[in-house]
């Protein structure tokens, strides 16, 4: 299962950190300190997300 989870983490991450960097920059934040901040919270999230649906698959 942990083979499954760090290939849906390359994808899963990818997405929750552009999306959180798109997020930020929405919202009026255009200097690096927010950028790169909410690109590591969106890897950070990915890790139990990206646990969470390889799980699921398993037990599908």
């Amino acid at each position: 299962m942990l083979r499954l989870a760090s290939i849906l983490y390359s994808l899963i991450a990818t997405t929750l950190a552009g999306t959180a960097v798109i997020a930020v920059l929405t919202a009026g934040f255009d200097t690096l300190v927010p950028i790169v901040a909410a690109a590591a919270v969106g890897g950070l999230v990915a890790l139990p997300v990206s646990w969470y649906v390889a799980r699921a698959i398993y037990e599908a």
